[in-house]
């Protein structure tokens, strides 16, 4: 199975953790590794190291962050290219969570699964378009 760990600033990795739980339950080969205020970029490596070692036995290892270039996802950029099996994406949101979180029981290669986070995370992202509502004449009688 390839692990998961999700990393972002303040609470973004245990907030979306709380939420896939609810939604999937307990995930298996999976780590969150937070960036509080209290951190600096070289705790923040040291967690990350830790989670990745975590899931060393796995096939591979996703990484998602909460944005593309900041101290989270280019921590786990810096991580992850010595292992050679890590794939790091940002602009994480919680339905890419929960679809690849599903999908990895059957899907074992690292980057089929990280094009199906960033496919999905793309498509989930929507707005709604409110219509006006027509107002139908009241008819007299029964």
């Amino acid at each position: 199975m390839i692990g998961i760990i999700v990393t972002g600033h303040g609470h973004f990795g245990s907030g979306l953790t709380s939420s896939l739980n609810l939604i999937g339950g307990e995930q298996q080969n999976y780590k969150y590794v937070d960036f509080v205020q209290e951190f600096s970029v070289d705790d923040l490596e040291r967690e990350l190291n830790k989670a990745m070692d975590e899931l060393k036995d796995c096939e591979g290892i996703l990484v998602l962050s909460d944005l593309a270039g900041g101290s989270p996802f280019k921590t786990a950029v810096v991580c992850g290219a010595a292992r050679g099996n890590v794939k790091v994406i940002g602009g994480t949101n919680l339905p890419m969570l929960v679809e690849i979180s599903m999908a990895r029981q059957f899907v074992n290669e690292l980057e089929s699964l990280a094009d199906m986070a960033v496919n999905t995370g793309k498509d989930q992202v929507v707005k709604y378009e409110f219509k006006p509502v027509e107002q139908n004449e009241a008819e007299e009688g029964i």
